[in-house]
């Protein structure tokens, strides 16, 4: 299914003319009304007028998260905030939050992005969407949302928690899609067998999740749980929000909206550009926006652009599922781990549960990693040797896959904490500040 097939199947060098008229366009406008930009391309020497070619945005700096928090709250805003008809936020975690304006038209723009993705799992005008994202300041509800009105769907904004009534609803409701983080789907499978329901018997069509790091083994315990696909979707509030990419039925990459959107891959060291196909940091610039316009934002998002023609006919380039991130990553004993590595191989063992937390810690002079893991319930017993064999096998997995040795611990079922939004996963009890 296409919602757009004109703009979804352009030829690659159409789509290369309309970036480039987009990109200039873009580039002068924000030296024009954001006085960062104006400020930031002067000291660099360069200007709009330098920008002839696509990759002459090679030319521009980048643009990062202390960037953004630098020009709080609205220092980034292209208009002025009577044409601001909407603001979302990051969580601000780790400092001043970033803050995301939108004009009426980015509204239009971003429901258009979104209502494109759904189309490309199937959503029709017919469909119950069941949306289990944060609504409020975070992107990941209102975006959905917006999409899914804009195809004509059915929307439950249910948002996050609430399990036990989200699994009665999509009963009752007989919801045809659900939107879920992929820790959250597998905790709202738990909840289903507690109250007796079998989540195989819904009226489910399908799953789009997001929001958080996942590998293939984790999407195929996600379809296990609910008997259905799941297709991954992914934004970041700085952009808009999701929709950047999308996953079709090949389930083989996220398509990017390259109408909307420009991405590069770079060495996340030196910041050179890296070739098509080349694992790296993705950077992203909007090409598209009238309230908040950012250009090359460093993503610290991991993954690969394949710009071959998909199986399902859209030529838009596809983005690799996220590996990891620049900044998730855990050097140890002088190894690079990613949460990723750890999750992937706990997912091969089929007696233990996908619920665990990578503790890493420095008793002394050296490192340690500590995975703490889930049994199953009907294998957690007093079988010293039985559990013995699990965790040594859990063991050897991880080992295996990330090349070094870790302290593995069994606990109980259920004992590692839920989360309705993103899982966290790792736990650095290092001072390393």
């Amino acid at each position: 299914m296409f919602w757009d097939k004109k703009i979804e199947c352009m030829e690659r060098e159409e789509i290369k003319e309309l970036q480039l008229v987009k990109l200039q366009n873009t580039v002068k406008y924000a030296f024009d009304k954001i006085p960062y930009y104006h400020k930031k391309y002067s000291e660099y020497e360069v200007f709009p007028e330098d920008i002839q070619s696509l990759e002459d945005i090679e030319k521009l700096p980048f643009t990062t998260k202390d960037d953004l928090r630098q020009v709080y709250p609205f220092g980034m805003f292209a208009v002025s905030t009577d044409e601001i008809i909407e603001i979302h936020s990051s969580s601000g975690t780790t400092g001043k939050p970033v803050i995301s304006g939108y004009t009426k038209k980015d509204i239009d723009n971003w429901s258009e992005i979104l209502a494109r993705g759904l189309t490309e799992w199937g959503v029709s005008s017919n469909d119950i969407v069941q949306n289990t994202n944060g609504y409020g300041l975070f992107t990941g509800g209102l975006g959905i949302h917006y999409g899914a009105q804009k195809i004509g769907a059915t929307v439950v904004p249910i948002s996050t928690g609430q399990t036990r009534r989200q699994i009665e609803l999509m009963n009752d409701f007989e919801s045809t899609c659900l939107i879920v983080t992929p820790s959250y789907g597998l905790y709202m499978g738990e909840v289903a067998k507690e109250e007796g329901f079998n989540l195989k018997d819904f009226g489910l069509n399908v799953i789009g999740f997001g929001s958080e790091a996942w590998t293939e083994e984790m999407r195929k315990r996600l379809e296990e749980t609910f008997g259905v696909p799941a297709y991954n979707i992914y934004g970041l509030t700085e952009m808009m929000g999701p929709g950047v990419g999308v996953e079709c039925s090949k389930q083989n990459g996220l398509h990017i909206a390259e109408d909307y959107y420009y991405p590069e891959i770079i060495d996340s060291s030196s910041g050179k550009h890296l070739p098509e196909g080349t694992h790296g940091e993705l950077v992203l610039t909007n090409i598209e926006r009238e309230g908040m316009p950012v250009i090359r934002f460093r993503t610290k998002d991991i993954t690969a652009l394949d710009y071959n023609p998909c199986d399902c006919g859209r030529t838009f380039c596809r983005m690799e599922r996220i590996t990891g991130r620049t900044d998730d990553m855990i050097k140890v004993k002088g190894v690079a781990v990613f949460p990723s590595q750890i999750e992937k191989a706990l997912l091969k063992i089929s007696e233990i549960e996908p619920h665990y937390q990578v503790i890493v810690s420095r008793p002394g002079n050296l490192d340690e990693i500590e995975v703490k893991v889930e049994t199953a319930p009907e294998l957690f017993s007093d079988d010293v040797r039985e559990l013995m064999n699990i965790r040594n096998k859990i063991a050897d997995h991880i080992k295996n896959e990330v090349g070094i040795k870790v302290k593995v611990t069994l606990v109980e079922p259920k004992t590692i904490p839920r989360s309705t939004a993103k899982a966290v996963r790792v736990i650095d009890k290092r001072n390393l500040h």
